[in-house]
């Protein structure tokens, strides 16, 4: 069996800055993606996606996002630039390596899908959490003739042409495919709550730069956050406007699905061809079976297990390309002590 310092589940952003974080302690990570190339997600998510963040801020530990530091990359770009840091990391990372299992008894073993075993003190799980998509239980779901996607598989609104569609959810992702989408196709965007907006540029400057200023985006979570907290929707205005102007309306959440009809709180029946779920994400840990996913800001019970790329694990950015370096460096420095 072959055995390596530590060993690093998954070789998106998460992964590359854990690795990033070991080499710096003068480790030599295994780096173990199950992708074709240590890119993470960013591939498969849709066409049109433009970061929310400029690319100031927008970089792992080492390496600047190339180009003007105050533009908003597209996915393409960032897709570019991870290929380009994975490069740059003197770590050994193999790709299609799907890992199936981890267990522990003195030491870590790492088993991938072709059976391959190697040992380690120390696994640092960043498969982190967009590789599961969330489908929500909503009455009448299993039974929808039409078109089911989670936003996780939209691409482009090409195939929409035409119809109804519905877009379920109120963060970022919902509200920009709705709009999207509304240029196409008659579009709700069907919410339990209002959508909330937040000035992507409040007082001339990006929203980033006075999260980064007050410190606010890098304070761990605490009783600072409000209770039934979520991210809302970073907007110039054009996504306020478009909801204003019904380009897509904005409705509550349709009570039931009937065969192809959504049925609405007023009772009003329509006939929908298209139901796309922007519901979020579960953490991808199936692998760590008997040993949990519980942690204490990204440390977990077992020592030398430890988490990077979660959502809310430390901060508000623990999830994004901004903050998993700040993550990774904060559970390598405690999987060491």
């Amino acid at each position: 069996m072959n055995r390596y310092d530590a060993i690093v589940i998954g070789g998106g952003q998460s992964g590359l800055a854990a690795a990033h974080a070991l080499i710096a302690r003068d480790l030599r990570p295994l780096v173990l993606e199950a992708g074709h190339e240590p890119v993470g997600s960013w591939p498969h998510y849709y066409d049109s996606l433009t970061l929310f963040s400029p690319a100031r801020y927008s970089a792992l530990p080492g390496l600047p996002f190339p180009g003007d530091p105050e533009r908003y990359p597209h996915r393409d770009e960032v897709v570019d630039y991870l290929r380009t840091y994975a490069s740059h990391l003197e770590a050994d990372i193999r790709t299609s390596q799907r890992v199936v299992e981890v267990v522990h008894d003195n030491e870590f073993r790492v088993t991938t899908a072709d059976g391959t075993s190697f040992a380690t003190p120390i696994v640092v799980s960043a498969t982190g959490g967009f590789g599961n998509p969330h489908h929500p239980a909503l009455p009448g779901l299993d039974d929808f003739p039409g078109t089911v996607l989670h936003a996780a598989h939209y691409r482009s609104p090409k195939p929409f042409h035409g119809q109804r569609v519905i877009v379920v959810g109120a963060g970022n992702s919902a509200v920009q495919i709705a709009a999207e989408l509304a240029e196409h196709a008659h579009v709700t965007l069907a919410t339990r709550k209002p959508v909330k907006f937040s000035a992507q540029r409040p007082f001339g400057r990006d929203l980033h730069f006075w999260l980064d200023r007050t410190r606010l985006d890098h304070l761990p979570i605490g009783p600072w956050l409000p209770d039934g907290f979520t991210t809302p929707v970073l907007d110039t205005g054009r996504y306020r406007t478009a909801l204003e102007q019904h380009r897509p309306d904005r409705r509550p959440m349709f009570t039931a699905l009937e065969d192809s009809k959504a049925i609405w709180s007023d009772d009003q029946r329509e006939h929908v061809d298209a139901i796309i779920l922007a519901t979020g994400y579960r953490p991808d840990l199936p692998y760590l079976g008997t040993l949990g996913v519980d942690h204490n800001r990204g440390i977990s019970r077992h020592h030398g297990l430890g988490f990077v790329g979660l959502d809310w694990q430390r901060s508000l950015s623990s999830a994004t390309l901004r903050g998993v370096g700040r993550d990774a460096a904060h559970v390598v420095r405690r999987l060491l002590k």
